[in-house]
C-alpha cells in the first residue's frame, strides 16, 4: 500500500504507547494473553498498531507458529517493525488495510484482531476477508470496545465526531459483537460482553468464532 493513501495519525501514533503504558500492564493484559492462549500455525494480526501484541506473541513463539500482521498507517507500523526488532520477534509486516487483505485463501489457523475494528471504514468487508483468509475450521479471535447503554451512549454519540478526528479514525459507537455473531462465514465460540474501561471507551467485547467447515 501506497502510504500517502492510507490512514496517517503521526500525533497519535506518537503518544499512543506511553498514553497506554498502565492500562497495558493492567487492565489489557490479561486480555491481549487471552488473544494467544494456545495458538498455532498461521496467526495473523490485524491493524498491529504499535505493536502491542508482539510481547505476547514472542512470549508463545515455537517452530509450530508463523506471526504475519498488517498495519495501514505508516507511522504506527515504523514504531511495530521496531518493536519486533527489539524483540527479536520474526514477524512478517505489511502495509495494508483489513477490507483488502494481501494473501491468497485459507493462508491462516488464527487471525487476530485487538481494539482494531473501530478503525476499520468497512467492518463487514474487513470480517468478509478475515473470513477468506482462515482456513476452515480456523479462529477468529477479538477483543474491541462497543458501544454502551443508556447514558454511555449518549455520551458516546455526542463525542463521536471529535473522537474519531484526534483518535486515529477510532468510532465510538460501533455495534461490533453483533455483527461478529450475525456473519454466516463462522460460529460462535465464545462472546464476552465486559463493563471494562471508563466511558467513552467502554464496554468491551472478547471472544472467539470459528470458520465454518
Amino acid at each position: 500500500m501506497d502510504d500517502r493513501q492510507g490512514p496517517s495519525y503521526p500525533l497519535f501514533a506518537a503518544i499512543y504507547d506511553p498514553a497506554m503504558a498502565v492500562v497495558e500492564r493492567t487492565l489489557l493484559r490479561p486480555h491481549r494473553s487471552y488473544l494467544v492462549d494456545d495458538i498455532h500455525g498461521a496467526v495473523l494480526d490485524i491493524g498491529a498498531g504499535t505493536g502491542a501484541m508482539f510481547p505476547y506473541f514472542d512470549a508463545v513463539a515455537d517452530g509450530n507458529v508463523s506471526f504475519h500482521a498488517i498495519e495501514p498507517d505508516p507511522h504506527m507500523r515504523r514504531q511495530a517493525s521496531e518493536k519486533a526488532v527489539e524483540l527479536e520477534l520474526e514477524i512478517d509486516l505489511r502495509a495494508a488495510g483489513a477490507e483488502s487483505l494481501p494473501y491468497e485463501d485459507d493462508s491462516f489457523d488464527v487471525v487476530i484482531a485487538s481494539m482494531v475494528f473501530c478503525t476499520i471504514p468497512d467492518i463487514e468487508a474487513a470480517l468478509s476477508e478475515v473470513a477468506r483468509v482462515l482456513r476452515p475450521g480456523g479462529e477468529f479471535r477479538f477483543f474491541e470496545h462497543v458501544l454502551d447503554d443508556g447514558w454511555r451512549a449518549r455520551v458516546q454519540s455526542l463525542l463521536a465526531p471529535v473522537w474519531k478526528r484526534v483518535a486515529g479514525g477510532c468510532h465510538l459507537t460501533r455495534q461490533t459483537a453483533s455483527v461478529f455473531a450475525a456473519d454466516r462465514s463462522f460460529d460462535v465460540v465464545e462472546l464476552d460482553r465486559m463493563n471494562l474501561g471508563v466511558t467513552p471507551i467502554r464496554p468491551f467485547v472478547r471472544g472467539r468464532l470459528r470458520k465454518r467447515t
